[in-house]
């Protein structure tokens, strides 16, 4: 079967996820399939006048975020060089910035390639009304499988269908990082806050940090109740 109503049916995606944290393996699987090395997820919303651009979910370093910032992202999403289902995908080239139509600038492209996006596709996905895209880099160019990444974009879009209010509550209700997810989510997996600090390369007092900013922001008295509030959320 080949057809994309095949592809849903065959891997089931809709009863798959259904929390943050079958997004998050969804993606995975989806970034190692096609070659890249990160992915992210990003919302659109209308905010007050403005576009904002919301991280529903990502496997970026959290510093890598908050160095190339909202503003970059959003372009980054809705720029030239993204491309609807069915459309030839085309890449952004760190090094070759200069000549993408001014999407990003040279220091921009710079510290994409140090950050390790030395290549990015970006991919609308039709899901509803919602406006969604997804990124995928490699840190190398030419890494990422393109015939791949179209079949990967179709995939999304069906996947993604089936839960329009997991993705509307991620986007517009999420008060979590990336990393203070993660930690939650491991936890509430039944890893110790040592097995914790191993899976995401940092230090245990970092991961209890993580934590003890989960519970704050969920007004939790307790590492149980923010990650029973996470998950009622779809949060995790």
């Amino acid at each position: 079967m080949s057809s994309p109503a095949a592809l849903l049916q065959s891997d089931t995606l809709g009863s798959r996820l259904a929390s943050r944290g079958d997004l998050t393996s969804f993606f995975m699987e989806l970034t190692a399939e096609i070659g890249a090395d990160s992915y992210m997820l990003v919302a659109i919303v209308h905010d007050q006048d403005r576009n904002d651009a919301r991280i529903v979910s990502s496997n970026w370093i959290f510093d890598a975020i908050e160095l190339i910032g909202k503003r970059l992202i959003a372009s980054l999403a809705q720029g030239a060089l993204t491309v609807a289902p069915g459309f030839r995908p085309r890449s952004l080239v760190a090094t070759q910035a200069p000549d993408t139509d001014g999407l990003v600038s040279g220091e921009e492209a710079r510290l994409l390639d140090v950050l390790g996006h030395a290549e990015i596709y970006s991919l609308r996905l039709n899901v509803g009304r919602q406006r969604l895209f997804a990124l995928f880099s490699a840190a190398t160019a030419g890494k990422i499988d393109q015939p791949a990444l179209m079949k990967a974009q179709l995939k999304c879009c069906y996947a993604l269908s089936h839960i329009p209010q997991l993705i509307a509550a991620a986007a517009m209700q999420d008060p979590l990082s990336d990393r203070e997810r993660e930690c939650l989510f491991w936890v509430s997996e039944g890893k110790t806050t040592d097995e914790v600090a191993v899976i995401l390369g940092v230090s245990s007092n970092t991961v209890n940090s993580y934590i003890t900013h989960a519970i704050q922001k969920f007004a939790a008295s307790n590492r149980a109740m923010a990650i029973a509030t996470a998950i009622r959320s779809g949060i995790i």
